[in-house]
């Protein structure tokens, strides 16, 4: 399949994230991570855009924000906001047993709330939270992300089905709701220049425009 052959094709991670993608495969406590060419997608922007300040917001069990910090500048620092304590928690230690505790920093708590009293300057947002948030949380991210820097909204089309009518599950029907809103505000704010890209389970690439 093509998939099977692109993802062939994608560099070898560090024997650690090798071992986080295996565990977040195979073990109960650990969320999903990035799909791979997305994960690509992110170290391929990181390289051209070499943010000093990253947010993520949707840490998960820490995969990404190590991903990033393997491909961002010595100077560079990550926050990464996740709501579950258990996942939290599994990402302090992987951050720590990467060597990143003084690179990446952990905020736990509702996304929502914490992006309130954040202070911007973010060269780089990687949104990857829960997806029926993503509208409510783009006011702050447009705030916090500096002119020129780059949005990039993983899942957006959320296994076909913001796609495709017929494929909607009947409990997923207010996420996708909320996507397609999502979609069509990020497509057409004039602040921000996006293009939607079918990888993984589907990206936002966006730039917020430079002022004139």
């Amino acid at each position: 399949m093509e998939k099977d052959f692109l993802d062939s094709l994608i560099p070898k991670r560090s024997d650690f994230l090798t071992e986080l993608r295996r565990k977040s495969a195979l073990e109960e406590s650990y969320a999903p991570i990035v799909q791979k060419e997305t994960e690509q997608l992110i170290v391929t922007l990181l390289k051209l855009k070499k943010p000093k300040r990253v947010l993520e917001i949707g840490t998960a069990v820490g995969y990404s924000a190590i991903l990033m910090a393997d491909n961002l500048p010595e100077d560079s620092q990550i926050i990464t906001i996740e709501r579950y304590k258990k996942h939290a928690d599994i990402a302090v230690d992987n951050i720590f047993e990467a060597g990143y505790e003084k690179k990446i920093r952990v905020i736990e708590g509702e996304a929502a709330e914490v992006l309130c009293w954040l202070d911007g300057g973010f060269d780089f947002v990687f949104l990857d939270a829960a997806k029926g948030q993503y509208i409510e949380f783009l006011p702050d991210i447009m705030r916090l992300l500096n002119p020129g820097g780059i949005l990039l909204s993983d899942n957006i089309l959320y296994k076909g089905m913001v796609e495709d009518e017929e494929k909607v599950v009947h409990r997923k029907v207010t996420i996708v709701k909320r996507l397609r809103m999502y979609l069509e505000e990020i497509m057409n704010n004039p602040s921000l220049t996006t293009s939607i890209i079918p990888i993984g389970d589907g990206v936002a690439l966006s730039v917020k425009n430079e002022r004139k």
